[in-house]
């Protein structure tokens, strides 16, 4: 990570990291249980999660073959309902079967499609935590290649600057945005949630640009949710193609 981490808040004790799964990717078909080396990915990543030390990791899934490779591999799964319409609301429930007593006051979201996680980027995600005024964390790096300035898979966060590698988000896009000179930064998926913050986002409906960009964090801002970010210097690969699973299996084997 570029400069000094900001400091972590909360512990490992209060702090629960949840990967949900699912098969019905249709790019790449059983996604979760595609071979890396003898493992299936969602193993690589929850011994990623497992290895940030952050805390308790879970796997949130509706298939069995999915509960099961995690328990075979001494993991911990939980089965959730087949009809969640996103991944927060699978790991809301998921949260709310394995932690009643509400023992945990920080979720975080960790996407099973990252079998090359830095685990690092788990505890930088949940750095700004550190202040009670943010709802939300995320991550976040410099865009350095031309072509990610104008791709609209790369999504971009707006955000203003509160300190060394730190903004607090303003919007997120497809678009290429801010307009003129200056960086542009390619939002990183993983989220760190403190509890209540959590409830409320899964309570709240769809949001208009969060429909219209097709990007679930614009209904947290939308909601005067605060999202601060964390700028580190490497984007960890999510695997969607044939091609993209390839290319895991290459880095996985250096």
């Amino acid at each position: 990570m570029n400069g000094h981490p900001l400091r972590i808040s909360g512990d490992a004790a209060t702090t629960l990291i949840v990967i949900p799964a699912r098969m019905q990717a249709t790019r790449l078909p059983n996604k979760p249980m595609a071979d890396i080396h003898g493992t299936p990915m969602i193993v690589h990543v929850w011994r990623r999660a497992l290895a940030a030390g952050c805390g308790r990791v879970i796997v949130a899934t509706d298939s069995a073959d999915i509960a099961s490779a995690i328990h075979a591999a001494g993991g911990d799964a939980i089965m959730t309902s087949a009809d969640h319409p996103s991944g927060s609301d699978r790991i809301f429930e998921a949260v709310s079967i394995a932690d009643p007593n509400r023992s945990a006051s920080i979720i975080v979201n960790v996407q099973g499609d990252l079998p090359t996680l830095d685990p690092n980027l788990v505890s930088a995600c949940v750095a700004p935590l550190a202040n009670a005024a943010t709802d939300i964390a995320t991550l976040a790096a410099l865009i350095t290649e031309a072509g990610e300035r104008t791709n609209p898979n790369v999504v971009k966060v707006v955000g203003s600057p509160i300190g060394h590698d730190h903004l607090r988000a303003l919007y997120f896009t497809r678009a290429t945005a801010p307009f003129g000179d200056g960086p542009l930064y390619h939002h990183i998926g993983i989220y760190a949630y403190r509890r209540q913050a959590l409830e409320r986002f899964v309570a709240l409906p769809p949001s208009p640009l969060e429909v219209r960009e097709k990007l679930e964090q614009l209904r947290a801002l939308e909601a005067n949710m605060r999202i601060d970010v964390a700028i580190v210097d490497t984007v960890p690969l999510g695997v969607d193609t044939p091609a993209d699973l390839d290319r895991a299996r290459r880095l996985l084997s250096i």
